[in-house]
């Protein structure tokens, strides 16, 4: 099961850079197309499209990969509840345009509305076949699948937007991307759900992925939120800069934590009666998620504003200067998120529920006081959340399993300063040296300089990580991992029995 969720992880991580390359691409093209203000309006509605969007993508897919067992019946309920829910989400938001055009003083925004509210009902018809896939690990179809839908997104966004679409080529390029995945995902889950009729188990499951999503809407308004008040407050050009480099700040999760939960959360679901195991599991992959991100943070933080100049172009150096109050949040935040797998491991989405509403009472609060200080300011709270609620929220969540903070904290610890001394003397030596291209504003010269920092400041961190460890044991760790990360054929069960123990799927009609 190790090697299972390892290589699990491994080609998630691997389509997931791939997935990666792709939007930046795309990013890039259309940074210099578009305008700030057409991704503020755009952002505007997707601020509220999105949350909708994930009911049961959020909710139904813990669900499924949480369970013990699940046949053909309960699935097929789930499906028929997810898609009619996401139906009536679908009529709601259409209607709701106005509102939102009331709200921001945008006329354009009710129109735009209207459009991606298609994106809602087109969603919902893939979550449970996207879930059993990830269920049986099959993940590098998953994943074939996220970049083949992620490719198509922003080719037809880079079409439409050289033709003048402006906005409405973001908003034709955020329709294809889920209309992609379902199809796909039918494809490649050629399950049919049968009609719908009454079965035991059902209602706990309805229960779990309630709680969950309640849970899902929770972090959601925290996250985003920033967005409302920033474009309430400041307007679609300011919304479109500080959208730009809340983007890049929350990559590394993207790409890192949120890619690979469903795979630990199967791994660590079926540990859970095995504490010394759990453990062992949780805390080796929180060393590995420390150990990239806090480096990551650092560099990051001294880079940031060349490489948004690089990528975006010089009309994007506003988000350049609010991306560098993100950077010192970034490692914390990879490390923050994981408390939701404990939670979700455990079954007890009711706890991770109860801390969202904590949290986002405490992240709101920051973000209604750094708003005097504009854009920045809100970013600063951000960074400054992360760092408030990460040891009390592994308190809480690990206190149902006697999972001690302690144990957090003596992983983490060392990494955290190691990225502080690395950080601090990269910029003294980087200051003190005086290069030749360090004050010049050409693309060559930002790139000059993200490398020359980049290997200088993760020279100086690992060498702090040696040092605070005592010896080469974190990356003796992350190279026991490499050969199971390696994509590879799949692995060869001694009987159907087996593979069916393994994914967790019995009784009833068989599940393709």
């Amino acid at each position: 099961m190790r090697r299972l969720a390892v290589r699990g992880a491994g080609v998630t991580v691997l389509f997931s850079g791939l997935s990666f390359s792709v939007q930046m691409i795309g990013t890039m093209v259309l940074a210099r197309i578009l305008t700030p203000g057409d991704y503020g309006l755009v952002t505007m509605v997707t601020t509220f499209s999105l949350l909708l969007m994930n009911f049961g993508l959020n909710g139904f897919t813990e669900a499924v990969l949480q369970r013990d067992e699940i046949d053909e019946a309960l699935a097929s309920n789930l499906f028929w509840i997810n898609i009619s829910v996401g139906l009536l989400l679908t009529i709601g938001f259409a209607a709701a345009g106005t509102l939102l055009a009331k709200f921001y003083h945008e006329p354009r925004v009710a129109h735009v509305a209207v459009a991606m509210s298609a994106t809602i009902f087109v969603t919902s018809a893939s979550v449970l076949h996207l879930a059993l896939l990830k269920r049986a690990m099959c993940f590098s179809v998953v994943s074939f699948n996220e970049i083949l839908s992620r490719t198509a997104s922003v080719v037809i966004s880079i079409l439409l937007g050289w033709a003048g679409w402006r906005y409405w080529a973001l908003v034709a390029g955020a329709v294809a991307l889920p209309l992609t995945v379902s199809v796909m995902a039918w494809i490649a889950c050629r399950w049919i759900p049968s009609r719908p009729r009454r079965v035991d188990g059902m209602s706990p499951m309805v229960r779990f992925a309630t709680v969950v999503y309640a849970r899902f809407s929770l972090n959601y308004s925290t996250r985003n939120v920033d967005n409302l008040l920033v474009g309430w407050r400041f307007g679609t050009p300011a919304l479109g800069f500080y959208k730009k480099a809340y983007d890049i700040f929350v990559l590394p999760s993207n790409q890192l934590v949120s890619n690979i939960a469903e795979v630990v959360i199967s791994a660590l679901s079926r540990c859970k009666r095995d504490p010394v195991r759990y453990r062992r599991y949780f805390l080796g992959g929180l060393s590995v998620l420390a150990f990239v991100g806090m480096g990551l943070g650092a560099d990051l933080t001294l880079v940031g504003k060349d490489l948004i100049r690089l990528l975006l172009g010089p009309r994007w150096g506003v988000a350049g200067k609010i991306f560098t109050f993100f950077g010192p949040g970034i490692g914390i935040m990879l490390v923050y998120y994981t408390h939701g797998w404990i939670h979700l491991s455990t079954g007890r989405a009711d706890r991770w529920f109860r801390w969202g509403v904590f949290e986002i009472a405490v992240t709101i609060s920051l973000f209604i006081v750094a708003l005097h200080w504009g854009p920045t300011g809100v970013a600063a709270a951000w960074t400054a959340s992360f760092w408030i609620l990460c040891v009390p929220a592994f308190w809480y969540a690990g206190k149902p399993i006697q999972f001690g903070v302690g144990l957090v904290i003596g992983t983490v610890w060392r990494y955290a300063l190691a990225s502080l001394l690395a950080g601090i003397a990269c910029a003294w030596i980087v200051s003190t040296i005086h290069l030749p291209f360090a004050s010049d504003a050409t693309a060559a010269a930002a790139f000059a300089r993200i490398v020359t920092d980049s290997v200088l400041l993760f020279t100086l961190y690992i060498g702090a990580v040696v040092g605070l460890h005592g010896g080469w044991e974190p990356l003796r760790q992350i190279a026991r991992l490499l050969p199971d990360l390696m994509p590879g054929r799949r692995p060869v069960f001694e009987s159907p029995q087996e593979e069916l123990a393994t994914v967790g799927v019995s009784g009833g009609e068989s599940i393709d």
